[in-house]
């Protein structure tokens, strides 16, 4: 058999070159392996994305260039946090431009910064008010380029600039135009500073947002209240985070919105349990790759071009996100718990204060500081062993307050019915239907546990409150479950 090969091959050996060599491939084999070919190549071309490696170069210095690239690309701070990363859908367009849902969308050529657009139901025309960050000083026209059932539609855009922005560089701004009646639905919106003409070119937009509040509600909200959280940055309290969780929960919250640049990691595992759980949403805040955010609200001690990480726009955000999803919306930090003295929650605290004070548009409660400083009532019962090894502040054995001068102005945080607000702020209602009204702080008032000088303060004169003890019962075990799952503690 093998004489008869080599014979044989000798012979082919033998014929013109133009004569092809035998070939051994069954030929059966052939169209399946093509197939097989043209399937990894799709399959790579859809599912994998090849980013090109940064090169490190020993002893070099970046260029300014450089330097801005790598900061979009890292969290602003260290201790191993975790960044902000917005949501993307790489593939969802509209009108043939891409669609973009997360906050801080460049208006192309200007300094301007679009947060979120939304339905406006409140005024005589139907109108969208899109929340955005701007230059004060810029002078710009701008337009609404809607998207509305395939077809472009530009709109004059007026725009207005809240007057909280502290003497900085950029500030709050609402953009809004009325929507033509050639739009029936105007789901998505692009703002931009030059009209659309015809089908001419788009050059000037990166990108369209969706447009949310699309149905106005006055009943039936699937939250009676949500909690706004503005803004998260360098986040390591993490026994402080849950018993705010849990407390929240017990005093009848369903939602809680964050505003989240970064975190510890410790902290992002238990944002990820609560967001798996459906009572928290995060809202990827990532002014500071854009913009130099100054770290207070004094401009004269916290330099930089906008106030503290763009915490009133996100507070703005927050109100309309929530419009028509809460009945209503608390706008208020982590450190911070509105407790009602005589009530177990908000959900009778709230019917209560709107009988005593025929008011139903916002609530200013009272700051009261609880110095983390101040020597505490440190009782076994309200320190479990197991929160003894977590990063953060145990806010129960905090009892002791600094007292409230009456003849000075003494902060407060808010509780709102979200749709009587146009415009908020820190610590008010810039433009509200009906204003707020002072609750009595012997019915509710907020507190305030966090680092706080007691310079000037006797210890006579401290105030001691227990009555957040009067949770103690449920909120141990509730966040000594929450630690074991979320840190996965055995």
């Amino acid at each position: 058999m093998e004489e008869s090969l080599q014979l044989s091959m000798s012979v082919s050996g033998q014929h013109s070159s133009s004569k092809s060599k035998p070939n051994f491939f069954p030929k059966t084999l052939l169209v399946p392996l093509i197939l097989f070919f043209i399937f990894i190549f799709f399959y790579l071309e859809n599912n994998v994305y090849i980013t090109k490696p940064s090169t490190v170069y020993p002893y070099r210095t970046r260029t300014e260039k450089e330097n801005a690239h790598q900061e979009q690309k890292q969290p602003d701070s260290s201790l191993g946090t975790t960044s902000a990363t917005p949501s993307a859908k790489p593939h969802l367009t509209a009108c043939g431009v891409p669609v973009q849902s997360g906050p801080m969308i460049k208006v192309a050529h200007h300094k301007a910064y679009v947060i979120s657009s939304y339905v406006e139901h409140r005024l005589i025309s139907k109108t969208i008010r899109t929340v955005a960050i701007v230059f004060r000083s810029e002078e710009v026209q701008y337009y609404c380029l809607l998207c509305c059932d395939g077809r472009n539609i530009s709109a004059a855009a007026s725009f207005d600039i809240h007057s909280d922005h502290f003497g900085y560089d950029y500030g709050t701004a609402d953009i809004t135009c009325q929507v033509p009646t050639t739009c029936t639905t105007p789901a998505f919106v692009a703002i931009t500073s030059r009209m659309h003409e015809g089908n001419g070119s788009l050059w000037n937009i990166q990108s369209f947002q969706p447009v949310g509040n699309q149905q106005p509600r006055t009943e039936n909200f699937p939250y009676a209240f949500t909690v706004c959280i503005s803004v998260m940055y360098d986040y390591m309290n993490v026994l402080g985070l849950v018993q705010a969780m849990e407390m929240f929960k017990l005093l009848g919250v369903q939602k809680v919105a964050i505003y989240k640049t970064n975190c510890y990691p410790d902290t992002q595992k238990v944002l990820d349990y609560y967001v798996r759980q459906g009572f928290v949403e995060i809202i990827p805040w990532t002014v500071s790759s854009y913009i130099n955010v100054s770290r207070g609200w004094k401009k004269s001690d916290s330099p930089g071009e906008l106030h503290y990480f763009g915490q009133i726009a996100a507070l703005n955000d927050c109100v309309y996100r929530y419009m028509y999803e809460s009945q209503y919306v608390a706008l208020q930090d982590l450190d911070e718990l509105i407790l009602p003295l005589k009530e177990d929650n908000w959900t009778t605290l709230i019917p209560q204060l709107e009988e005593i004070y025929q008011h139903h548009a916002g609530f200013e409660f009272e700051n009261n500081i609880f110095p983390i400083s101040i020597p505490s009532d440190w009782r076994p019962e309200y320190t479990p062993d197991l929160w003894k090894n977590i990063m953060g502040v145990n806010v129960l054995p905090h009892v002791y307050s600094l007292p409230n001068d009456p003849n000075e102005f003494n902060n407060y945080k808010l509780i709102v019915n979200p749709r009587l607000v146009f415009k908020t702020t820190v610590h008010g209602l810039l433009h509200s239907r009906g204003g707020t009204v002072r609750v009595d702080p012997k019915i509710s008032h907020i507190y305030h546990i966090k680092e706080f000088s007691t310079q000037g303060y006797s210890e006579t004169s401290l105030i001691r409150d227990t009555r957040l003890w009067d949770f103690a019962n449920k909120l141990i075990p509730a966040v000594s479950k929450v630690l074991r799952q979320a840190l996965n503690i055995h």
